[in-house]
């Protein structure tokens, strides 16, 4: 009998995970939906942005559950999320338009599948260089070893075009962060290019360089200036404030805003949750990313963003009673 038993568990066990099988996806086999979020290099703040968002929708959209994707930046998530390998991710407003409307990179290849959720900081773009140098401007950096950002980053990207407009060309070394970093301490490389954390302090990568090496800040005149807007429109310049680094004088840039970026493909409903739960747990980003103290996502959002949002992120924004501009709406 011992055998007949045995045969008759087997089927009741078989019965019960065939009825199992049969259940809705949101019944009692319900799994949470797996998202990829790209984000940057681990040594940059902004990869601590973007852990932190993770954790804030996770927590508060309890049928997602977003990884933190380390990549090189806007330029890279922007790709990896059209050939589908991410499904959100940091991006820059002006890459993103650049993509949307198949100009640079994407001349010709228009990508229009990715809506902005929200923009989070105008991160300015410090040229940094060794004081022990004798680069004294941006123009004396033509020729010289010179790291332009983290590769296949929007600062790379946004680097190469402000020298360009300005007719510099430096023996450019690619690379990422951390290699930038040993090769200015070890004199291989005059400097490099690095997003900073807002307008009130240098990046935690520059901070850590400037701890044992004197650095120097590059700023642009307002010529320079005027001369890279009239070939590159989308690109925005920024006062920097005196005493940044030490008693540096205060100085203009260019700033990119940085934002986050969603397949088109992700529902209204998932998208709009996700935004409200970004929003609504504001304080637990500031905590870890205490640059962005008294942003407003949504008015900076729509106050600077150029490219259409996600129907998900206009439905919020509507509902706590903001006005879409007409530009933000997808056609």
């Amino acid at each position: 009998m011992k055998p007949l038993r045995i045969v008759a568990a087997a089927f009741v066990f078989a019965s019960i995970t065939a009825a199992i099988g049969l259940l809705p996806v949101d019944g009692w086999a319900a799994s949470k939906k797996l998202l990829a979020m790209g984000s940057t290099q681990s040594s940059s703040s902004h990869y601590a942005y973007f852990v932190a968002v993770a954790k804030v929708i996770n927590a508060r959209v309890p049928d997602v559950n977003i990884s933190v994707v380390e990549t090189g930046a806007s330029v890279d998530n922007i790709n990896r999320i059209k050939k589908g390998d991410l499904d959100l991710g940091m991006t820059t407003i002006h890459l993103q338009y650049q993509a949307y409307h198949g100009l640079e990179a994407w001349k010709d290849k228009p990508i229009k599948d990715q809506y902005v959720m929200w923009v989070y900081q105008p991160a300015p773009q410090n040229f940094v260089v060794r004081e022990d140098s004798g680069v004294k401007t941006v123009y004396d950096l033509a020729g010289k070893p010179f790291n332009p950002g983290i590769r296949g980053s929007a600062t790379e990207k946004t680097v190469e075009a402000i020298l360009d407009a300005l007719a510099v060309t430096p023996n450019w070394v690619r690379g990422g962060t951390e290699d930038a970093i040993a090769s200015i301490k070890d004199k291989r490389v005059v400097g490099y290019v690095k997003s900073g954390a807002g307008v009130d302090s240098l990046d935690a990568s520059t901070l850590d360089l400037a701890t044992f090496t004197s650095i120097r800040l590059l700023g642009f005149t307002e010529e320079d200036i005027a001369k890279v807007k009239a070939k590159y429109p989308y690109l925005s310049p920024i006062a920097m404030p005196k005493g940044i680094y030490k008693d540096s004088p205060a100085y203009k840039t260019f700033a990119m805003l940085i934002g986050t970026v969603v397949k088109k493909d992700l529902s209204e409903d998932l998208v709009y949750r996700m935004v409200k739960a970004a929003c609504e747990g504001f304080d637990e980003q500031v905590a870890a990313y205490p640059s962005i103290k008294g942003v407003s996502l949504p008015q900076l959002t729509l106050e600077t963003c150029n490219v259409p949002l996600h129907p998900g992120a206009i439905k919020y924004y509507k509902e706590i009673g903001h006005k879409i501009p007409e530009n933000l709406i997808p056609k």
